[in-house]
């Protein structure tokens, strides 16, 4: 595979519009930023009264980034019209370089629970939905072809994480969903509402969170205000998201997996599913994992070393997944076996 990459101006708008919309988390801040310890991590929490009422609201996980933005949050607040022209401004660029955007149905969805809080608060978009980001996140064309294209939106988080940072998603997913006319789809455990299916199109919105004991039992996801399913080996995944731009509108600040984690989960994912429709799926996921891997091999080599790397040192069962996968895959497994 030839690998096709976006002209210079394209990646400097896409990481402008990535920049503009990291300093738009703090500049609606309602009153002074205060940190808080959880365990071994440090949290940044919008706090201000309503009322006779104390707010904290969160804003992120304590670095170096984010702290610079809170030192620079008067400056950002005071030039945030401009900024919101301008990215209208880089989206228009995109769009004429040829990035993939999202559809109407998936923009409105994701747009509506960035504004809810659904990925401030710890929320990943996981599946396909993530591979279109890497376009941008990785400076290459996919094209838009079977491999990236879904109806479906996955979102995931850590139970322990949604309990820890103590704040939930305003207004609730609940009415998020039915104002979009979203319905949820009956679940066997009664109460444990994790997908909701649109009424007037395909489009799928699923929760999932890590599972780490021997069943992938439904969990309750408490800053999300909905239960998950949880799914082995999706810690993996989620761990140390990154932040990029959802192309829609003027853009939308998403969370999802690094790349090289996502290559690498696929080829274990794709190994789990056996057939009828889950053929198709792996199929899907051996394509996504072989076109992220050739890129990667390309431009991070050590990044995507690592993480797999870390797979096959995690356990017997994660290695043999990935085996299976690579046997049907000689061209990715050669890239890979060139790393070590």
């Amino acid at each position: 595979m030839t690998i096709d990459y976006h002209s210079a101006i394209g990646t400097a708008a896409w990481t402008d519009l990535r920049r503009s919309l990291r300093d738009s988390e703090v500049s609606e801040l309602r009153g002074a930023p205060r940190s808080k310890e959880v365990g071994s991590k440090t949290y940044w929490y919008d706090h201000f009264r309503v009322g006779r009422k104390t707010i904290d609201r969160y804003i992120g996980e304590d670095t170096p980034e984010l702290r610079s933005r809170l030192e620079r949050q008067s400056e950002i607040a005071r030039a945030a019209k401009l900024a919101e022209r301008d990215r209208a401004r880089l989206m228009r660029v995109l769009r004429a370089e040829g990035y993939l955007f999202a559809d109407v149905g998936s923009g409105q969805v994701v747009s509506a629970m960035a504004k809810a809080g659904v990925f401030r608060l710890g929320g990943t978009i996981v599946g396909t939905q993530a591979f279109r980001c890497y376009e941008g996140e990785l400076g290459i064309r996919i094209g838009f072809d079977q491999s990236a294209t879904t109806d479906d939106i996955d979102i995931a988080t850590f139970e322990r994480l949604s309990l820890a940072l103590a704040d939930t998603v305003d207004p609730p997913l609940a009415e998020v969903f039915s104002e979009l006319q979203f319905d949820p789809v009956p679940a066997i455990e009664s109460g444990k509402t994790w997908r909701w299916r649109q009424t007037h199109r395909q489009t799928l919105v699923e929760f999932l969170t890590p599972s780490f004991e021997e069943d992938e039992a439904i969990r309750d996801l408490a800053a999300l205000g909905v239960s998950a399913q949880s799914l082995h080996f999706l810690n993996y995944l989620i761990a140390d998201p990154i932040s990029v731009p959802f192309l829609y509108r003027s853009g939308v600040l998403v969370q999802i997996p690094r790349p090289e984690r996502y290559a690498v989960h696929k080829l274990i994912v794709a190994d789990r599913r056996q057939g009828g429709a889950d053929a198709l799926k792996a199929h899907k996921d051996r394509a996504q994992a072989a076109f992220l891997i050739e890129v990667l091999t390309e431009t991070r080599p050590d990044d995507l070393a690592e993480a797999y790397q870390t797979a096959l040192e995690t356990g017997p069962e994660w290695r043999k997944r990935i085996t299976a996968s690579l046997k049907r895959m000689p061209a990715t497994s050669a890239l890979l076996d060139q790393l070590s």
